[in-house]
């Protein structure tokens, strides 16, 4: 038997991740998390957080390394200061979950990874869209094997939006390939095994974000007896289609978190397929009727809230690891595949070979 009482948390960095999807769930699971310290640079920020969650708020989170009170800490501190952070964490003793990306270089997470070991303390990725409703649904079809052999997966996480944030600066390792890209690309992965691709191919360009960051996005993952997979990440797209596209030998599934639809035929109730060599009369096209089955599937209940749906899936595996040894959730040995291939891109890239611009200077 494990222990079960709360596991205590200090969140780094209260921006959108950190406030508003650790913080906000956190702070409703008093039986399993309790929120004891915060670090952030602006004063607003800590004073909000503080008289929220009722917790010690600091401006640098060094002063909350040597605390024996903490047990797990949240790494949303922006992007570029991932790895060294979360690498200072878990010497110090503290279980770390880290936002994504949490590196975007092998050898970088590789060494996270070897802290962790020596440390003898649990380095997790957020990676929670993995556990979204329609994902799961996703996954559960396919595996039921009603679309035969995947063929091709197609991934869009796309809109048209311009952004003037310091999301858009390489500089901070902004841009879509490591902000967004990494949840399509762990979904990818995931429905590939988690076996680093043999062929990866990626175009990434900047159009109309105020920084230097890319913000399209074009990665195709291929291996042998594996479905292609076509992966879009834009804010140049003004007509999105489905987020998911899965094409098989049978059937195809289409849809995204407000729902999902997919048609297949049964071959048992088919006619078999015959070549014909000689030409078909007419001339014609092949032409034949397929029984189609046709169905969909909609969030229900819990699932309607696609954010606390996730972190419910994420947090509460955490705790069941860290109180009684489970499986975590996300493990790291699959995250280093997907390291591995944003690296890969970067490499592809002209653009990450520019110097970087920089945060413009005040007038």
């Amino acid at each position: 038997m494990g222990r079960e009482d709360p596991i205590s948390v200090a969140i780094l960095g209260l921006g959108r991740s950190g406030y508003g999807i650790h913080c906000r769930w956190l702070s409703r699971q008093s039986n399993s998390f309790r929120i004891v310290a915060v670090a952030d640079l602006l004063a607003d920020r800590r004073a909000r957080a503080a008289r929220e969650f009722h917790c010690e708020a600091v401006s640098d989170f060094k002063t909350l390394l040597g605390r024996k009170d903490i047990e797990l800490v949240v790494n949303a501190l922006p992007s570029h200061l991932h790895p060294a952070i979360s690498a200072t964490v878990l010497r110090n003793g503290h279980h770390v979950v880290c936002e994504k990306p949490v590196a975007w270089r092998t050898a970088d997470f590789d060494r996270t990874v070897a802290v962790a070991r020596r440390a003898r303390r649990r380095f997790v990725p957020f990676q929670q869209r993995r556990f979204s409703p329609f994902f799961e649904k996703i996954r559960s079809v396919i595996e039921s094997g009603v679309l035969g052999e995947i063929v091709a997966i197609n991934l869009t996480f796309s809109n048209f939006a311009r952004r003037w944030d310091w999301q858009t600066l390489r500089e901070f390792k902004g841009g879509a390939l490591l902000n967004t890209g990494p949840h399509p690309l762990d979904m990818a992965l995931c429905l590939l095994g988690f076996k680093k691709p043999e062929k990866i191919f990626c175009v990434m360009r900047h159009a109309n974000s105020a920084g230097d960051a890319e913000d399209h996005v074009k990665l195709v993952l291929s291996s042998s007896k594996k479905p292609v997979v076509d992966i879009e990440i834009s804010s140049c797209v003004g007509f999105p289609g489905e987020t998911f596209a899965v094409n098989g030998s049978l059937g195809s599934l289409v849809g995204g978190s407000a729902g999902l639809r997919w048609r297949y035929y049964d071959p048992r109730q088919a006619p078999e397929l015959q070549l014909v060599r000689q030409p078909i009369p007419g001339p014609a096209y092949c032409s034949e009727e397929l029984r189609f089955v046709e169905r969909n599937w909609h969030p229900r209940g819990r699932q309607v809230d696609e954010f606390s749906y996730m972190c419910e899936r994420f947090y509460r595996q955490l705790y069941d690891s860290l109180r009684s040894g489970s499986p975590l959730p996300i493990e790291p040995r699959q995250i280093r595949v997907l390291v591995q291939v944003l690296e890969e891109c970067q490499r592809q890239s002209r653009l990450c070979k520019l110097p970087v611009e920089g945060w413009p200077d005040p007038d």
